[in-house]
């Protein structure tokens, strides 16, 4: 017997709605919300209310897509949290109420769950996904997490950021430079066009697996701040090489500590995961990384390495399998941990 399962992410800024059957993705449609752009970052009351706008047209497209009938739905995965409350119950709520009038019963979801999970989605029966154990390293705008995955409900946080995420550092220096909101985009596209060796960051001293990218931050305000009262026009001259030098410190601080992560597990595999995992310079370094030790990439399709559905579904429909199902009266939360 088939089991199809509707996903609904919601939880910043990006409303989504996906259909997976049998662990086969059928269809998967994100909305984004331009309005922020303006603002420089994701206005919370904004979000929850764009997400009331778009939650009915992205799930019905979805269903379309798919080529089901709401009716073929066995189930309905939301994502509970992390993440902005009011954007959150939007599609929870929604969720809720779909689920009552079709009569099935609903899965919530942790949101970095899904993004780890993504590795899980299928478009073929034939394609590759990971074995467990293996390392997922999880690097978004709000966390930056070494995770050894054991099993879809088995994830042990063996390091994560005591301060600013990997993405956040991309955006707020991104601002700093003048380039448009997300920034992480952009500092990826000059990037490639800049010479990473021209300006020196400072990289944390912190213990064990853990990071932190709030010194680094820190190292390049003041480098821009030091360098415009000389050359007023400094970040206009030297933008590709700034963005270039920034992402090389980047991943250097991240592979750091996955190397580290990986001698001490002995795990064979690894995963990359969240937003921060579309960067090119990101997907390159762990590829090679990989092919220089003999282990075994894991690489997402940009598609699901920012906010979707589809991660939302395959996690739910894991669960799903289960019976782990959520009562109505479950509430979505802002923060979690894995």
């Amino acid at each position: 017997m088939s089991i199809t399962i509707l996903g609904i992410e919601s939880s910043c800024d990006d409303t989504s709605a996906a259909i997976i059957r049998d662990g086969i993705l059928l269809s998967n449609v994100i909305a984004g919300q331009k309005v922020h752009e303006e603002y420089g970052g994701v206005v919370p009351e904004l979000a929850s209310r764009a997400h009331q706008q778009n939650i009915v047209p992205v799930v019905d497209t979805a269903i379309k897509r798919a080529g089901i009938t709401k009716h073929d739905i066995d189930a309905i995965a939301f994502t509970r949290g992390p993440g902005l409350l009011g954007s959150l119950l939007v599609g929870t709520s929604f969720a809720k109420g779909l689920a009552l009038g079709l009569n099935i019963p609903i899965v919530d979801v942790n949101h970095l769950h899904g993004h780890v999970l993504s590795h899980f989605i299928r478009r073929e029966e034939t394609d590759v996904v990971p074995e467990y154990p293996f390392i997922c390293l999880l690097i978004s705008g709000g966390n930056s997490q070494i995770i050894l995955v054991k099993s879809y409900n088995d994830m042990e946080v063996l390091g994560q950021t005591i301060d600013d995420a990997a993405g956040e550092a991309f955006d707020k220096c991104a601002k700093v430079m003048g380039l448009p909101y997300p920034g992480g985009p952009h500092i990826d596209r000059l990037a490639s066009e800049g010479d990473p060796l021209r300006f020196k960051f400072s990289k944390p001293h912190i213990p064990g697996l853990d990071y932190s990218f709030s010194g680094l931050k820190t190292s390049f305000l003041y480098t821009l701040r030091d360098a415009k009262k000389l050359d007023p026009d400094f970040v206009e001259h030297n933008k590709a090489d700034l963005a270039a030098s920034l992402q090389r410190t980047i991943i250097e601080i991240l592979l750091e500590k996955l190397r580290k992560a990986v001698d001490l597990t002995g795990v064979s595999q690894i995963a990359i995961g969240g937003g921060v995992s579309a960067n090119s310079g990101v997907r390159q370094a762990i590829a090679d990384y990989c092919s220089q030790r003999g282990l075994q990439a894991f690489i997402p399709e940009r598609l699901f390495t920012t906010d979707n559905a589809a991660m939302v579904a395959i996690a739910g429909y894991y669960k799903f399998l289960d019976n782990q199902f959520c009562d109505l009266d479950a509430t979505p939360y802002a923060r979690v941990s894995i």
